[in-house]
């Protein structure tokens, strides 16, 4: 991994500490949001089918931003859109929390969509920078900042609702503290990318075949993120028939291991290199899930939810970290074609799920998105990492 351009004026270490920061923002204001849909549901009245429906306004908002995150990275560089999505994004809690009408509820959903999306591809353009520096693998550490931040906001939450706070209350004090955080991290932040690809400054871009494959290797593991996030606990219901107060089991190992992975995953990918990481990848996720198909007790269902944490945990860092070194298109633009093409594995798949359960039952469902997930393996091949 060679770095096409001289930064000397702090320590990488620097660098990646306050990085860390922002990633970890990023987690906290999500778990925020969603440790107070309950809330803001009743507060609504809302019907699981309004609800249902009003939380398309994320994805919504998310997609919208794909294409015009990567342009206003790659034209005004990672450092100064961070630090404007990381008051943007938190500030877009105060509106969700403010809303009185699903309306505008709706509408603030669409903006903190776009919000997090824009934070999300500058920050991982700027970890594509801050690797290079450290001429090794080191993403995957952030990405599991994330998901340990996620916990951390849903303690919080539990927090919040145990003391009786509004949504609001508790949203305004997750911004003053994300706002500490930028205060005392943005100085520390890489101070400009690599130079500009041969993509310029367009906002569409064609991409390449290294580009969509990575997209479909991302795609592949996100619609299992998406079946464990919405549908592990009705399988540990409905499948494993396990006591109420064991039905977030698995989703609690498959958290667990998906964050634990993630600081771990680093040394595996710098010992044993990309592709067979990817490859592992795949079968590990096959082999989780078939586990709590054909196996349906809470034991090993819950093993098998753990297994398919510990597969996941690096597909993304890895498809994020060669993307941005592309020769071709600028950083943040390839991550965001990426990332489009990832996402809407996340839509896809809880409707997947939800369509085959139908006919087939919850089982052959989950037996098909681990074939899907193999597909990891079955790409990682045609990978062309670039140098």
């Amino acid at each position: 991994m060679q770095l096409a351009y001289s930064i000397s004026l702090r320590a990488p270490r620097a660098y990646r500490l306050a990085l860390s920061v922002f990633f970890f923002i990023q987690g906290l204001v999500f778990a925020s949001w969603a440790s107070r849909i309950p809330d803001i549901k009743e507060q609504m009245r809302l019907s699981d089918g309004a609800l249902g429906g009003l939380l398309l306004a994320l994805p919504a908002g998310q997609m919208a931003g794909m294409a015009l995150s990567g342009y206003l990275v790659s034209r005004f560089g990672s450092r100064l859109i961070m630090l404007i999505a990381a008051f943007l994004y938190p500030g877009g809690l105060i509106l969700l929390g403010a809303a009185n009408s699903v309306t505008l509820l709706a509408g603030a959903l669409v903006l903190f969509g776009l919000c997090g999306n824009l934070m999300n591809i500058a920050a991982n353009t700027q970890a594509v920078g801050v690797e290079a520096l450290y001429r090794r693998s080191i993403l995957a550490s952030f990405h599991g900042l994330w998901s340990l931040a996620g916990f951390t906001g849903g303690l919080l939450g539990a927090l919040m609702v145990a003391r009786h706070q509004t949504p609001l209350v508790h949203y305004a004090i997750v911004f003053a503290l994300t706002m500490l955080l930028v205060a005392t991290s943005a100085a520390y932040l890489l101070p400009r990318d690599a130079p500009k690809k041969s993509g310029g400054h367009s906002i569409f871009v064609k991409p390449d075949r290294n580009i969509i494959v990575l997209g479909l290797i991302t795609f592949a593991c996100m619609i299992c993120e998406g079946t464990m996030f919405d549908w592990s606990g009705v399988y540990f219901d409905q499948v494993v028939h396990a006591p109420v107060e064991w039905s977030r089991l698995g989703f609690i190992a498959f958290m667990s291991a998906m964050a634990g992975g993630r600081f771990a995953a680093d040394y595996f990918i710098t010992r044993f290199g990309a592709k067979p990481m990817l490859k592992s990848s795949g079968i590990i996720i096959l082999t989780g899930l078939l586990l709590s198909v054909l196996l349906p007790s809470i034991v090993t269902a819950t093993i098998g939810f753990l297994l398919v944490g510990l597969g996941v945990a690096s597909v993304v860092p890895l498809s994020y970290s060669i993307a941005g070194r592309s020769k071709t298109i600028p950083p943040g633009v390839a991550l965001a074609m990426v990332s489009s093409i990832g996402f809407l594995g996340f839509l896809l798949g809880p409707p997947l799920i939800g369509f085959v359960a139908e006919g087939y039952g919850l089982r052959w469902s989950f037996t098909l998105i681990a074939v899907l997930g193999l597909g990891t393996t079955l790409l990682a091949g045609s990978i062309k990492k670039y140098e």
